[in-house]
């Protein structure tokens, strides 16, 4: 129902033969650079604002460039990059193009390294010039560097003052660009030991050149730069040498998978992407394991180096509710257990009256878990109708027989999305009354005032499509009663990993809490954690505490879903609304290899996340709650 924008994403792909090899099999030169558009169109749901690419030539003359890049912004991205790029190409003649010598040597673009990236900001900073592939030239090959990557730091001004002790002067305060200055920073240094290494060997010009690629070990410059980092991340790099490296976070919180095999090496974001696009088993797919980095050097060796010691494992639960594909054989399993285990809170909430409600979804990101909750409950049904039989003994008649197995769960498409729909051309009321009509429904399907009218959705975040849209298309209807059901737990706190999330005040849950507080007289506990916060703002990050969870613990889920129902109820709507969420455990027992779960629990893997969280806090309580702007 609610959009949550998508994080980042990124591919790379090494072709480990020569260009000439992928002409004589596949009929084209330009094979590594078709996998590459597969693999970023197959993640296109992991960048909405941008995608840019990179592209590195391994054998070329001094006076001819080796490394290519293109970016654009806006949903066509994609497209747009890859238009650019075959227009360059097409510059060229048919017999130069032909002519694979030529190709290698001056066709830009056709290169064996290429870095792909899909953009979405979560910072709020945007154009252009934050579009990866970010670039840091030189004239010494091996000191040229190329990154894109999946992340958010949380400690952006820290990073800054490392380098800039170091005596750099980074241009902008993003967390790309300090990244890469510090990177480049970190790779300088390393080729200086190489030089100094080929000196004292008694090394002469080109001989030099070519000791520092050959020796050049991205290892130890991302063993002398990861440490400050705190957030989730997946970086990828190459260096003009030829060098590549993708590392992940030591909490393993962003994911990241590879393949190789002996034509290429591929890693990207997600895993069924390069199923897809390579036509290979998920066996032969592995993840990049937290704090791991992949290197290969210009030769085409590979080996997994630990670059820092793996952490308290925190694998993001969210990729698998609702951000990475649900084509992927174990996510759309745990997104369907997600939906299974939520029979027992919606039969609460139905008043058992299973032979009377209906069950659909919106939107098609919940589709997953709709099948697991009506699965759910056919087996529910199932075990009802076996009692059933079982009470009527051997004198059970065909009609009565035939009377119970007829018993079905009811499932409907109650709504339809009509993607023609535009409410930006509006403004005011006039806008909320187009919101309420961007789906369609399906009349008829629900008996007005019998039937039940129970909807699972994957997250509810911020609220406002329910209130404005969804609640009143659904009493359009006239259910009986309009169950809204969260696969997930209420969303409580904010990530700072990547994922763009609402500030805290925006959050349904965080305001339900709050006003839960001060109706009940509890606004001392408010007023506690503000101080509690506001002592810790000059602390280290690694000292604060997240105070924050206090404001939740005097209620169950229950009642903050309770005083969400009447924050969010549309005052036309009298029907009867429940809204039910996954709890905790429910979460972690369908999806037991993703533990993450800080913004549904407030359990932050890093200590970044607990300041930022802690500065969150501080800016609603000064900004809206002392102010009493609390819708």
């Amino acid at each position: 129902m609610e959009t949550l924008k998508h994080e980042c994403g990124v591919a790379m792909v090494r072709l480990l033969k020569p260009l000439s090899y992928f002409q004589k099999k596949y009929g084209t030169w330009r094979y590594g650079l078709g996998k590459l558009y597969l693999l970023m169109e197959k993640q296109h749901n992991r960048g909405q604002e941008g995608a840019g690419l990179a592209c590195l030539k391994l054998s070329v003359d001094p006076g001819s460039e080796y490394m290519f890049r293109e970016r654009a912004e806006g949903k066509d991205a994609i497209q747009h990059i890859f238009a650019a790029v075959n227009d360059k190409i097409a510059e060229f003649g048919r017999r130069e193009l032909e002519d694979l010598f030529f190709v290698e040597k001056q066709v830009p673009f056709a290169g064996e390294i290429y870095l792909g990236h899909l953009r979405y900001s979560t910072t709020g900073k945007r154009g252009l010039s934050y579009v990866h592939p970010f670039l840091r030239r030189n004239n010494w090959r091996a000191r040229n560097l190329c990154i894109c990557a999946n992340f958010n730091m949380t400690n952006v001004n820290e990073i800054f003052e490392h380098i800039a002790k170091s005596g750099q002067h980074p241009r902008m305060v993003s967390d790309t660009y300090i990244l890469l200055e510090q990177l480049g920073h970190r790779l300088d240094r390393e080729s200086e030991r190489c030089f100094s290494e080929a000196l004292s060997a008694g090394l002469e010009g080109r001989d030099i050149t070519k000791y520092i690629e050959d020796q050049i070990d991205l290892a130890n410059v991302l063993r002398q730069s990861a440490p400050v980092w705190d957030g989730g991340y997946v970086l990828c790099g190459v260096t003009g040498s030829g060098e590549t490296m993708a590392m992940r976070d030591p909490w393993g919180i962003r994911p990241a998978f590879w393949y190789m095999d002996d034509e290429m090496l591929v890693v990207t974001s997600e895993r069924p992407q390069i199923q897809t696009a390579l036509g290979v088993s998920a066996e032969v797919v592995h993840e990049l394991q937290p704090g791991e980095a992949l290197l290969m050097n210009k030769y085409g060796n590979l080996r997994k180096e630990q670059i820092i010691a793996p952490k308290k494992y925190a694998a993001c639960s969210f990729e698998r509710v609702y951000f990475s594909r649900g084509s992927d054989m174990d996510i759309y399993k745990e997104r369907k257990e997600l939906g299974r285990r939520l029979v027992g809170p919606v039969m609460r909430a139905i008043n058992g009256e299973l032979d009377n409600t209906v069950f659909s979804y919106i939107p098609n990101t919940a589709e997953a878990a709709y099948y697991g909750m009506v699965a759910g409950f056919d087996e529910y049904l199932n075990e009802e109708k076996i009692k059933e039989i079982d009470q009527l003994g051997r004198d059970v008649s065909p009609e009565e027989l035939r009377r119970i197995l007829s018993r079905r769960v009811r499932r409907e498409k109650v709504a339809w999305k009509d993607i023609k729909m535009r409410t930006f051309i509006a403004e005011g009321d006039s806008r909320n009354d187009l919101a309420a009509h961007v789906y369609d429904t399906t009349y008829g399907c629900v008996r007005p005032g019998v039937d039940n009218l129970v909807v699972i959705d994957d997250s509810i975040v911020r609220g406002t499509t329910l209130r404005e849209s969804i609640i009143r298309i659904l009493d359009r209807l006239h259910p009986k009663r309009i169950v809204i059901v969260s696969s997930s737990p209420q969303v409580r706190y904010p990530d700072y990993y990547g994922i763009d999330m609402a500030t805290m005040h925006e959050f349904i849950a965080f305001r339900a809490a709050i006003r839960l507080l001060v109706e009940n007289g509890k606004q001392d506990i408010i007023e506690k954690v503000y101080n509690l916060s506001k002592v810790q703002v000059n602390f280290p990050k690694e000292q604060i505490k997240n105070y924050v969870r206090e404001l939740y613990a005097p209620f169950t889920q229950e009642d903050i879903s309770k005083k969400m129902v009447e924050m969010l109820r549309p005052a036309e709507v009298k029907t009867e609304i429940h809204i039910v969420f996954q709890d905790l455990e429910g979460l972690h027992a369908a999806c037991p290899h993703s533990p993450g779960d800080w913004y549904f629990s407030g359990h932050y893997p890093t200590p970044g996340g607990n300041m930022r969280v802690n500065q969150a806090f501080i800016q609603f309580y000064e900004h809206h709650f002392k102010e009493k702007r609390l819708n």
